[in-house]
């Protein structure tokens, strides 16, 4: 089953718990501490598997979590580290924040991508010793790894997309030029998923081609299949426009183009703005005096065109030629670039947790902070002002203050202290 859509949820591994602990040795008084510190939680990550072509492997399973680092023992001993969870996906694939639409990655334009990175272990007593503070009876949490919720969006890799009303040849096409072996039959939908084939010119020029199903008019208001496989063009350089010449079914080869081009353009602006070669099909059926006045009536649009009978191969190769030449002059399939992601969308409903092990020390943690952190640093001025906002704006600083926090006093999230200055 073709599947080119999938929501999933992915966590990543939260780090083990520093330890507390306290040097114990015969004939050695007042050891002092030596809590180990935790082991870092598993990444999530993505990697590309080109034997895949759909994203069938995640209809059933939503869930992807990756195991949690050790906690920390005595002895100063550190906590196992959690082994990465690897997610294989097609080529092509992007890799979108569920709440924003956010794109996190390509994965047409990258191999393996951590989307989700796991929590650093936290540290065990041992380093919170002090000449004023020489025994430390506590020792920092693992930090949490990353969740989000995803949407898998498979735009297939094409250099060239074939489009047009149903039963027009676009898949007698595809199975001519190229290596692809879809289901030619004559009715219409025949094809109800996206058939990509390699059309091989010379051995040193060759370029994929994507045979679309058929649109028609009313896709945007869901006639036919509607748009639901049009997002596989979205990265294609170059548009085959089939329309079928004959009138063969009653209608108007003319209307059949202004009307394709239309529904593209409600899709995506850019789509109908894509270069275009328009072929004529089952020049067989049409008179010659009709396949003139379209090729006419094309050409003064100004697009190339080009008769085949795909079925006997008439004319694919100069249709195949002439795309060769159009894609040489192309810039190269188009790669999604990283999107930021709105902080509402990382912070989400802002929870967190304050504790104070000792006067004048105090401990934020919040699931939603390692996200805040990716990123940060902590050497750049605006990074921390983004910090000092974050911090604001999630409530941190007022709910510190209604516990008594005190210029001089010491805050640590995670990774990061500050001592805090009004």
């Amino acid at each position: 089953m073709f599947i080119d859509k999938a929501k999933i949820i992915i966590k990543a591994g939260n780090g083990g718990d520093g330890a507390v602990a306290f040097h114990r040795e015969k004939y050695v008084a007042s050891g002092g501490p030596d809590g180990g510190d935790g082991g870092k939680g598993g990444d999530v990550v993505f990697v590309v598997d080109d034997n895949l072509s759909t994203l069938a492997d995640f209809r059933y399973k939503r869930k992807y979590a990756a195991k949690n680092g050790l906690p920390g023992g005595g002895d100063r001993k550190r906590g196992k580290s959690a082994p990465d969870l690897v997610i294989n996906v097609p080529r092509g694939t992007l890799i979108k924040e569920a709440s924003s639409g956010a794109i996190m990655a390509d994965m047409s334009a990258t191999e393996r991508f951590i989307a989700a990175k796991g929590g650093r272990g936290g540290l065990g007593n041992q380093h919170f010793a002090t000449p004023t503070r020489q025994a430390p009876r506590f020792a920092k949490p693992g930090v949490p790894g990353e969740e989000w919720e995803v949407v898998l969006e498979l735009k297939l890799l094409a250099d060239v997309g074939l489009v047009g009303y149903p039963s027009v040849g676009k898949s007698s096409l595809i199975a001519a030029v190229s290596n692809a072996r879809p289901k030619v039959a004559d009715y219409h939908f025949t094809t109800l998923s996206p058939n990509l084939g390699v059309v091989r010119i010379t051995d040193e020029n060759s370029f994929v081609i994507a045979d679309i199903p058929g649109l028609i008019d009313g896709a945007a208001a869901g006639a036919g299949l509607g748009f639901e496989f049009l997002r596989h063009i979205d990265r294609c350089r170059l548009l085959v426009h089939l329309v079928d010449v004959s009138g063969f079914e009653g209608r108007d080869p003319k209307e059949d183009f202004i009307k394709i081009n239309e529904e593209l353009k409600k899709f995506n602006p850019e789509l109908a703005e894509r270069p275009q070669i328009v072929a004529g099909t089952k020049i067989d059926l049409a008179s010659e005096e009709t396949v003139a006045d379209f090729r006419r009536w094309v050409e003064k649009l100004g697009y190339e065109f080009y008769p085949i009978c795909a079925p006997i191969g008439e004319g694919t190769g100069e249709l195949m030629a002439a795309a060769a030449r159009a894609l040489s002059k192309l810039p190269p399939i188009k790669e999604y670039e990283r999107e930021e992601i709105p902080l509402q969308s990382i912070t989400g409903d802002s929870d967190f947790c304050i504790t104070m092990p000792e006067e004048h020390y105090y401990i934020v943690e919040a699931s939603w902070f390692p996200k805040v952190l990716k990123g940060l640093n902590i050497d750049d001025y605006e990074s921390l002002e983004y910090l000092q906002r974050v911090l604001e704006g999630s409530g941190i600083i007022k709910k510190l203050l209604e516990m008594g926090m005190k210029e001089g006093d010491t805050v640590s999230v995670y990774d990061i202290e500050f001592e805090y200055v009004p």
